[in-house]
């Protein structure tokens, strides 16, 4: 038996989805976007959002298991060192999720360099 949650629910879709066992929680969080005028702010707002969805829920990126992140023309040489960087500055420098990276022509705003979804699960 579970209990399911919807946090912040949107037209079309809900920012955070928590599913509650006796002994876990598990939150599917929505991709996340931010703002700013390069690869690089975006990424920091990006990985702001996801931090705040995860403190609201007491959680943070030590409980991330999975992560998925799709950056605008990616391009490896350029745009791989930024994430990293910005990606440490979060996670730090082991015990990363699993992930998966891919480059798309477009996101759901043609503003948008960069969407992260995330999946965290937690101890009860």
């Amino acid at each position: 038996m579970f209990k399911k949650e919807y946090l912040h629910p949107n037209e079309g879709f809900t920012q955070v989805v928590v599913i509650e066992t006796e002994t876990t929680k598990t939150l599917h969080i929505s991709g996340q976007i931010g703002e700013g005028n390069d690869l690089e702010s975006q990424t920091i707002a990006t990985f702001k959002n996801l931090e705040t969805l995860l403190n609201e829920c007491n959680s943070s990126f030590e409980d991330v298991v999975k992560m998925n992140t799709y950056i605008v023309n990616f391009n490896p040489e350029i745009d791989l060192p930024i994430f990293r960087k910005v990606r440490k500055a979060f996670l730090g420098t082991k015990n990363y999720p699993v992930s998966t990276l891919v480059g798309v022509t477009v996101l759901g705003n043609r503003n948008w360099l960069i969407e992260i979804d995330a999946i965290a699960i937690i101890e009860k």
